[in-house]
Parts: structure tokens; C-alpha cells; sequence
């Protein structure tokens, strides 16, 4: 029996399609203790919130990873499981970022807004690490069961993310995602313009999404 798919295909709930990358990490874990699997940065102990009118984004290549980190206070390593979603190109309407972060004074909220409907933000050779998304989602020509060095991806992957080329991944011509709310550990890109960008520090707990707005 095939695992790949061609044509359009919609998920409700966009975290479902990853369940078999994400249970892929697995053999990721296995080639970081062989030492086959080099960070290409050590990511912050915080992980921040993303949310999206729409995200519109061409050659998609998603694969399970691991992000290594260092943990917040401590110090101490700590490697987070994530999902890799690569792009070569990705169209961003109403982007918000936001990072909360402690301090003697009570917490403070760094947000960033861009990419309003009248012009979207741009982003080229853009790589997302994250640990949760929930969208509507649309693919064409989607490829599922792909080993993620196979070589005809058009989005190569991120360096120094792959264990083991033969690991799954999935792949698609065009991924349109919309009411997309994300947690994520890392994001990387050759360009992003952000138009209109605004970048302000909120007093208190001011995310771009409630937990509890996920269901």
C-alpha cells in the first residue's frame, strides 16, 4: 500500500498529519547518541508563540527533528522534539510573535506584529521548528513516507537536523495553512521583510493566544 498522496488534501486540525514524524524522533534520538546529529545553534531555554491569519507557503519538506537548547535557570542541555517545516518561500498575513519572560518585576511580554492584510510579510528559505500547531490546512501534491535525504525535495533540509537520511518526511508543492496558532522553539530564514512592523514590551502576560483558545 502507497503512503503517497497527490492532489488537495485538507486537515482541520494541521498537528495530525505530523503524528508519524513526530514518533520518528525516536530514531533521531538514536543518531544524536551516535553522534550523527550536529546543532546548528543552541536554542534559548524559552519557546514563543506564534499566530497567523494565514500562512501560504511553496515547496514544503517536514520532518521530525531535535532542537538542543539550554534549559532556563539551570543551564543545564536539553534537547526538545520538534517538527521541521521548510519552505522556500512563505506569504505570512497578521503575524503576531510573542515571548513572555520573568523578571524582578513581574512578567513582561515581548510582541511583535507585522504582515497586515493590505501587505503580508515575505519570508525566503524560512525553516520552523515547532513543538505545536493547530491550523486549517490545505497541500498540493503531497508526497507522505519520503526519506528526508532522498534528494528531489526542492526545500533541502535544515543543516545539521537529519540523524539518518532515510528518516520519513513529507513533502508538497504548495501548503496554505490558516488560522494558525503555533508554539515554537526556532525559526531561520534567508530574507523576511515584515512590513509595518511593530515591536513593543507589554506589561504582565500578553501572548498572541490563550492555551485555552486551542481545542
Amino acid at each position: 500500500m502507497s503512503s503517497q498522496v497527490r492532489g488537495g488534501t485538507r486537515w482541520k486540525r494541521f498537528a495530525l498529519v505530523m503524528v508519524p514524524s513526530i514518533a520518528a524522533t525516536a530514531a533521531v534520538g538514536v543518531g544524536l547518541a551516535q553522534g550523527a546529529l550536529a546543532a546548528s545553534f543552541s536554542v534559548s531555554g524559552q519557546d514563543f508563540k506564534v499566530s497567523a491569519d494565514s500562512l501560504v507557503g511553496e515547496d514544503l519538506i517536514q520532518y521530525g527533528s531535535l532542537s538542543k537548547g539550554k534549559e532556563l535557570h539551570t543551564g543545564k542541555d536539553v534537547y526538545h522534539p520538534v517538527t521541521i517545516s521548510g519552505f522556500s518561500k512563505a506569504t505570512i498575513t497578521n503575524m503576531c510573535q510573542s515571548l513572555v519572560t520573568p523578571t524582578p518585576l513581574g512578567n513582561i511580554t515581548l510582541q511583535l506584529r507585522t504582515g497586515n492584510k493590505c501587505e503580508a510579510a515575505v519570508a525566503k528559505n524560512i525553516y520552523l521548528d515547532v513543538a505545536e500547531l493547530d491550523a486549517d490546512a490545505e497541500f498540493t501534491d503531497l508526497d507522505i513516507g519520503v526519506a528526508v535525504n532522498d534528494g528531489s525535495h526542492t526545500t533541502k533540509p535544515k543543516p545539521g537536523t537529519v540523524a539518518d537520511g532515510a528518516m520519513f518526511s513529507q513533502r508538497a508543492k504548495t501548503a496554505k495553512l490558516t488560522n494558525v496558532k503555533q508554539k515554537a522553539w526556532a525559526t531561520t530564514a534567508g530574507t523576511f521583510t515584515l512590513p509595518d512592523l511593530k515591536l513593543r514590551l507589554l506589561g504582565g502576560d500578553k501572548p498572541c493566544y490563550e492555551d485555552s483558545e486551542v481545542k
